[in-house]
């Protein structure tokens, strides 16, 4: 029996020391894994960071490149008026001369084209 007791001395500490170990390398993964959630926890704020500053940046270019668009437009619509303006004071102007200078023709071609237009009418 005293060889069981001793058996059962030396497995008690053997196990107390197993326990013991295993209760330190436990420890040390617990560490190991909040050290590494924080480090995964930075790495994601550090991409959301730059996914945020990325995302920002484009929507400065695109609102720069549509007001740029917009800008544009408006200066070739302004150009397009302008030309159309120009046109139409040109046309005016020459009506104006024709009309002064041939007053009888002008006003053949007037009841010329009266006639026409009350004819298409008519069918």
């Amino acid at each position: 029996m005293s060889s069981t007791n001793g058996e059962f001395g030396m497995k008690n500490l053997t196990d107390k020391a197993t326990t013991e170990r295993l209760e330190k390398d436990v420890a040390a993964v617990k560490n190991d894994i909040a050290a590494l959630t924080e480090k995964i926890t930075d790495a994601l704020n550090s991409f959301a960071g730059t996914a945020k500053n990325q995302a920002r940046h484009g929507y400065r270019q695109a609102r720069a490149n549509v007001d740029s668009a917009v800008e544009d437009a408006s200066e070739r619509g302004g150009a397009m008026m302008d030309a159309a303006q120009e046109a139409a004071s040109s046309i005016e102007e020459t009506l104006e001369d024709v009309i002064a200078q041939r007053p009888l023709a002008t006003v053949g071609l007037a009841l010329g084209l009266g006639f026409l237009i009350g004819l298409t009418w008519r069918r």
